[in-house]
């Protein structure tokens, strides 16, 4: 969003400015193509659906009365040519057009794959869309851009058109049906491919429908090698975070109208400008828009770095913050391939000073996933311990003096060879990483109980398993595990907690304090915060601006400082690179946020 024009900019597009309204079609023309091109599930429809978007906007935009609704009023008015388009396929003598007619170049998927880098589990994701019924596949189109930051929930309400209560009822679902998707798109692509399933599949014509979505999907679930094609799926909010727009291909940017309205670099919004009825000036300056847009320009300069990819399924799997709707930012055991640039407020590396380490606190931590300067950035913030999600830390070793503290993420890393490998790193043992949720650990109180002896056996102290939300609540997850280690005369040393909060005034503090509090309150044992932040999941802003940060990283630090049943805590996270630039602690080794200046005073 942040390369969208600001309210001023619709304000003078409406009164008529041919250089804002330049800034418009280019600032804009990415977001409607991938709302479309997702919702059409790149049928050759795409490029006329768009031109007659961006056409309708230019052509009613002086009645827009209200334009900071821009947005909204953009999406909306997007959706209704897709549901148009919906309606005229149905009705038409082709309603049902064969895939084969389709245009090879605009599948999206394939699109979003090559230009957005995608692989591991984002790739699975993105090929799970092609199975999605067609009245979820706009719902989707709208809930990915939400999950990745350039839609809010209510553009969505106002776009879909419905209340708030039925669209989040109807993303649901739409959920539930992406990850049957994604199961299936998994035990389609094992390797190799499960005898009774290449059975079923003989008479399928390779095109993903639901009944065949069904079909696999029940198969799945009942036959023994393929049901791990429903494991340590990375819940979908949290691959999506961050993802660019598919910007517009050069054939649409270059020559949006199917029906060669325009030629050369120029001629797509040259069309545009035409049909909409632009002046001859516009006209000129769509030209040269266009050739912006075509030539990869200022005007269109989204980023097309695709946040790197959590590690699956190996002994980490990325963790998830609190609650069931959120979507992290970054997921940890991550592995850029190269340096992100560094966040348009930083100086420059040259202009600033190096900044002298901080003498390390024994409780402040931090959660941490590979990034360059993770070593350096652990010394400099003072951390006195850090852990990463697995049983070594082999990929980000710290430096002098920083514990790292291993865990047991879920129950498939209850293994000799992991157990081994986390007695081998140190004398205390995370438990499971938030069993309470789909998408993390995802294990039944009873799964946890039975598999507690082997981790009790390494003779580590043991933290509890670590749950999203609920820590203190009577019947709960944790509640259950801890009564049911103590019926079985099982050890449990310490509990851990993760905490987020999207209440980003003052209160937060004590907000989160309080939640502290009453969790030692319950089962009197020291407490160790395995994650905690601000993150507003289900609403906008997602982040808190920095003096928010700040401000809370003071209180709430220096009461846990003060707690002395606290033992440790850990800020999530530790990089403030790629897409976790809005919460994480620093850019490089040396290079602290705000955020991080204030936990690196802490302690």
């Amino acid at each position: 969003m942040a390369n969208q024009p600001d309210t001023a900019t619709v304000v003078a597009a409406r009164a008529g400015d041919p250089a804002a309204i330049d800034r418009l079609v280019a600032g804009y023309l990415p977001l409607v193509y991938t709302i479309v091109g997702r919702a059409l599930e790149g049928h050759a429809d795409v490029d006329d659906v768009v031109q007659e978007t961006m056409i309708r906007v230019l052509r009613n935009l002086g009645e827009l009365r209200e334009p900071e609704a821009f947005r909204s009023w953009l999406v909306a008015i997007t959706v209704r040519q897709v549901r148009d388009r919906f309606r005229a396929r149905q009705a038409g003598e082709h309603a049902l057009l064969d895939p084969d007619l389709r245009d090879p170049g605009a599948d999206f998927t394939d699109l979003a794959i090559t230009r957005l880098e995608l692989s591991g589990q984002r790739r699975e994701t993105a090929e799970a869309t092609r199975w999605l019924d067609e009245e979820n596949r706009e719902l989707l189109a709208l809930w990915w851009l939400e999950a990745s930051g350039e839609l809010t929930r209510d553009e969505i309400v106002e776009g879909t058109g419905v209340g708030r209560q039925h669209a989040a009822v109807r993303i649901q679902r739409m959920k539930g049906q992406l990850e049957t998707a994604r199961a299936v798109v998994r035990a389609l692509h094992r390797q190799p491919l499960c005898p009774e399933l290449a059975v079923l599949i003989e008479p399928w014509d390779g095109r993903p429908n639901a009944l065949w979505r069904k079909r696999i999907a029940r198969h799945t679930r009942e036959c023994r090698h393929c049901a791990p094609a429903w494991q340590d799926l990375v819940a979908a909010e949290r691959l999506l975070a961050g993802m660019a727009l598919v910007v517009p291909a050069p054939s649409l940017a270059a020559g949006l109208s199917a029906g060669g309205l325009g030629a050369g670099a120029g001629g797509g919004v040259k069309a545009l400008a035409v049909k909409a009825g632009l002046s001859a000036t516009q006209k000129l300056l769509a030209t040269a828009l266009a050739v912006t847009v075509a030539g990869g320009g200022a005007a269109a300069a989204y980023t097309l770095n695709e946040p790197a990819e959590p590690a699956v399924p190996q002994a980490v799997v990325a963790p998830s913050p609190a609650t069931v709707s959120r979507p992290p930012s970054l997921p940890p055991s991550i592995a850029p391939t190269s340096k992100p640039a560094p966040s348009r407020t930083s100086a420059s590396p040259s202009a600033k000073p190096a900044v002298p380490a901080k003498q390390a606190s024994a409780k402040k931590g931090v959660g941490v996933w590979k990034f360059d300067g993770s070593k350096a950035a652990l010394k400099n913030v003072g951390a006195g311990w850090y852990y990463d999600w697995a049983a070594q830390n082999d990929e980000i070793p710290g430096p002098a003096g920083v514990e790292f503290v291993p865990m047991i993420w879920g129950k498939q890393n209850v293994t000799g060879a992991t157990l081994k490998q986390a007695k081998a790193e140190g004398d205390v043992l995370l438990g499971f990483n938030e069993p309470d949720m789909g998408g993390q650990a995802n294990m039944s109180v009873e799964d946890a109980l039975a598999a507690w002896p082997q981790l009790e056996a390494t003779g580590m102290r043991l933290v509890s398993p670590a749950v999203a939300f609920g820590g203190d609540t009577a019947g709960g997850w944790l509640d259950r595990f801890m009564a049911g280690a103590k019926a079985k005369g099982l050890r449990v040393d310490a509990i851990a907690l993760h905490w987020y909060g999207s209440d980003f005034s003052a209160a937060a503090v004590d907000q989160f304090l309080g939640y502290v509090d009453a969790v030692h309150q319950r089962y009197g044992k020291p407490i160790w915060i395995t994650e905690f932040g601000l993150m507003n999941f289900s609403g906008s802003p997602k982040y808190p601006n920095d003096a928010q940060k700040v401000t809370f990283i003071k209180g709430a630090t220096a009461g846990l400082e003060k707690r002395s049943f606290v033992e440790r805590y850990a800020w999530f996270g530790l990089p403030a690179v790629g897409d976790s630039v809005d919460f994480g602690l620093y850019r490089d080794g040396d290079s602290p946020t705000e955020a991080g200046k204030a936990y690196r005073a802490a302690g």
